[in-house]
C-alpha cells in the first residue's frame, strides 16, 4: 500500500476560521485540489454560504474562501490509505499545527469535516499545542460517503460556519 501526502494548507492572514479534512481522496489528490469529487457537497456548501460554487474556478473558490476568513487544510500530512475511505487510514503522521497556528494567530475557530479529521486532531494535535484557545466543532461530512444525510441538513449545520464570520 502506497503512503499518500495531503496539500499545502490554503489560508490567507487574515484566516478565522479553519476547516479541516482528514486526508484528499484518491480523486482530490489526482486533480491535486481540496474536495474535488464531483459528488462532494463541499463546494456546493461553500457555494450557498460564500459564493465559492463549483462553477468557479477551483482558484476563484479558494480566492472567496480565503477573502471570507477561511482557511482549508487536512489534520494529516501523510498516511496510509488504499481508496478513499477513512475508515481504511493507517500510519497517520499529523501536519505541523503548532506552527500553522503561530502563523494565523487571528483563527479562532476549528470546524472538522467528519469524525475521522476530528478523531485524528484529537488524538494527534490536542495534546501538542500548548494551550488550545481555539472552539472546535465538528460538521457532518461532505464526503459522498456520508450519503444518510441530505444535503439541505449538511447545509444547514454548515451554515454556522458564516454566521461566526463577520
Amino acid at each position: 500500500m502506497s503512503r499518500v501526502q495531503s496539500f499545502p494548507p490554503i489560508a490567507s492572514p487574515d484566516s478565522r476560521v479553519l476547516i479541516l479534512g482528514s486526508m484528499p481522496g484518491v480523486e482530490s489528490l489526482k486533480a491535486g485540489q481540496y474536495y474535488a469529487h464531483p459528488r462532494n457537497a463541499f463546494w456546493h456548501i461553500m457555494g450557498e454560504l460564500f459564493a465559492a460554487g463549483p462553477s468557479l474556478t477551483y482558484e476563484a473558490r479558494t480566492a472567496c474562501l480565503q477573502s471570507a476568513g477561511i482557511a482549508l487544510w487536512d489534520v494529516l500530512r501523510t498516511c496510509v490509505r488504499p481508496g478513499s475511505l477513512d475508515a481504511s487510514i493507517t500510519e497517520e503522521v499529523a501536519n505541523d499545527f503548532p506552527a500553522f497556528f503561530a502563523i494565523h494567530p487571528n483563527i479562532t475557530h476549528v470546524f472538522f469535516n467528519g469524525s475521522k479529521a476530528e478523531t485524528a486532531f484529537r488524538r494527534h494535535v490536542l495534546p501538542c499545542l500548548p494551550e488550545d484557545r481555539h472552539v472546535l466543532a465538528r460538521l457532518p461530512s461532505t464526503s459522498p460517503a456520508h450519503a444518510a444525510m441530505l444535503l439541505e441538513a449538511k447545509m444547514q449545520a454548515w451554515s454556522v460556519v458564516k454566521n461566526i464570520l463577520p
